[in-house]
């Protein structure tokens, strides 16, 4: 058997567990050589307990068209948006605030964003998400 080859590996976000091949994802698939059906099949049962929230993924083509998928965590900026109840993050986040979440809420974040975050401990963690909520307007207040 022939040893298999990585020919392309590219990230993509998606919906958790309601991904579909329709445009923009199948395009996208279909140009980088995978099966769209095969992907939003096997996507879709790995993301199920995320439920709509988007989720990144990091997809390993191989020569022979097969793949792999790497699940990620939500991106920092939807966890946070969930936890401030905002739609979307101030245009200018110095001087409009949209919104506020709480040091317990940050390390809830941190905490499941940590796997996916260069940070040696929650502390850490939690520092970089305060810093994603800060530049996209939301508040971090003590409690």
């Amino acid at each position: 058997m022939a040893k298999k080859e990585v020919t392309q590996v590219f990230k993509i976000m998606a919906p958790g567990g309601q991904a579909t091949p329709a445009p923009p994802l199948g395009p996208v698939l279909g140009s980088k050589g995978v099966n769209p059906g095969q992907f939003i099949q096997k996507f879709n049962a790995a993301t199920a307990s995320f439920k709509g929230k988007v989720v990144g993924c990091i997809v390993t083509v191989y020569n022979d068209k097969s793949f792999d998928l790497e699940v990620k965590s939500s991106p920092a900026s939807v966890l946070i948006k969930d936890a401030a109840k905002v739609e979307k993050g101030s245009g200018v986040p110095n001087k409009n605030k949209v919104g506020q979440i709480t040091k317990t809420q940050v390390k809830a974040i941190a905490a499941t964003k940590q796997a996916d975050l260069n940070a040696a401990s929650v502390e850490a963690a939690m520092r970089i998400i305060e810093g994603t909520a800060r530049s996209m307007g939301v508040t971090v207040v003590e409690g």
